[in-house]
């Protein structure tokens, strides 16, 4: 009979049944290269059957003979030998369990040929981390990558196994929090060199990271965010990138928070009642009435918030329009005469406000000639209102003027809004 031999194993391990024998000129390259097992003649005898009962489909008889022929095995080569015919077995019976321990056989002969060894690890890995036997999934992936087997595939499973060993309880002490970021690392090995091979990694891959690195409470979070965001630049990535901010940033002000939560609003990232009335107070804080309205009638509009929900900022804002609106005009030619821009500043938020990104955008330019501002704030609600009103280039540039502080990181979130636009 003929056995299998290394050179069909890469073929079986993409077949779904039947047995696998190698084929002559296969056989004869193996012999140039000096591939030849000295299997034991009591051991042949055993697998003679196994394999003629895996022909009959006699699965069970197949395994006995399998066994009988472990029990007899003297020699390496007698244990690679009997590792193909248990993968051959086991391939034809669909028995995944049985195929991960014949490739183990195989593997721990020492006897796998070196460009098979970074496939038959691979496969090895993935059996053992099905089973959750993760410190052996680590063992062969790793053994893989350093066959060079590849590494966008053999990178992420390595991630798992570590995500598998660190839990989901308690993530955020050792060794649990060790165990996340060394998974983090192969994630992110994975990601790239998936990139280097030409292919897009999947979002979901950032959105792990995110999840993973939030639990572990590792500062590395945000990386996963910025890269999640970029892979998929959805309202609700860059609502985490925002939440973030505001949590490594628990000090910044009404206003600062203001033009924060704006950029929720312009991205289609408010999706809570929380985020819509935290909005809408942040603009009441600061006298913006006309967004005040906005926000919870769009809030409401979409079903997430109620009736009464922000009822009490929603009622005094409206209260206050009326009359607000009027004063515009002559706080309009108050500006243009005044010494600083501080009444333009004011007029244009105002107008922002209301939704005259046009007219804002005007005053926010004449507050920067006229001085006396807050530049970093008047720079930034002026990239605003010229991204809301369709000059993207202006609203680059406004925005990149932001010097430092919580704005110029703030400025930063909504350059990279700007730059995804349309992706």
């Amino acid at each position: 009979m003929r056995f299998v031999t290394p050179v069909a194993l890469a073929l079986a391990l993409a077949l779904t049944g039947g047995a696998v024998t190698a084929p002559a000129s296969a056989a004869k390259k193996e012999e140039k290269k000096g591939m030849k097992l000295n299997v034991s003649p009591e051991v042949i005898k055993s697998l003679q059957t196994a394999q003629q009962a895996t022909e009959k489909q006699d699965f069970a008889g197949a395994k006995a003979a399998l066994a009988d022929a472990d029990a007899k095995a003297k020699s390496n080569d007698d244990k690679y030998q009997i590792g193909a015919i248990k993968l051959n077995t086991a391939i034809a019976a669909k028995d995944e369990p049985g195929k991960i321990e014949a490739l183990n056989q195989m593997l721990d002969s020492g006897l796998t040929p070196p460009e098979q060894a970074g496939q038959f690890n691979f496969f090895a890995a993935s059996g053992a981390l099905d089973a959750k036997n993760y410190d052996v999934a680590l063992q062969r992936a790793q053994a893989a990558l350093a066959a060079g087997y590849k590494a966008e595939q053999v990178n992420p499973l390595i991630a798992q196994a570590y995500f598998g060993k660190a839990g989901t309880s308690n993530t955020a002490v050792d060794p649990a929090r060790g165990y996340t970021q060394q998974g983090l690392a192969a994630l992110k090995a994975g990601a790239e060199a998936m990139k280097a091979s030409g292919q897009q990694v999947p979002a979901q891959w950032y959105q792990i990271g995110v999840s993973r690195a939030d639990a572990a409470k590792l500062p590395e979070i945000t990386d996963w965010a910025k890269m999640a965001y970029q892979a998929e630049p959805s309202g609700q990535n860059l609502r985490t990138l925002v939440r973030l901010f505001q949590r490594a940033n628990p000090n910044i002000t009404s206003r600062e928070n203001l033009d924060v939560l704006r950029l929720l609003g312009a991205s289609d990232g408010l999706v809570v009642g929380a985020d819509f009335t935290e909005y809408a107070e942040m603009a009441s804080k600061t006298g913006i009435y006309g967004e005040v309205k906005s926000v919870i009638d769009k809030g409401r509009s979409k079903g997430v918030l109620n009736a009464t929900q922000g009822g009490d900022t929603y009622q005094t804002a409206i209260a206050k329009i009326a009359s607000d609106k009027s004063s515009l005009p002559s706080a309009e030619a108050d500006a243009q005469k005044a010494s600083t821009g501080k009444i333009a500043a004011a007029t244009a938020d105002a107008y922002l406000g209301y939704g005259d990104y046009a007219k804002a955008a005007v005053l926010f330019e004449t507050a920067k000639q006229k001085g006396g501002v807050d530049n970093d704030e008047v720079n930034t609600r002026l990239g605003i209102a010229k991204m809301l009103s369709g000059d993207n280039a202006g609203a680059k540039a406004a925005f990149e003027a932001v010097q430092g502080g919580a704005r110029k990181q703030i400025a930063g979130l909504w350059l990279a809004y700007l730059g995804s636009k349309g992706a």
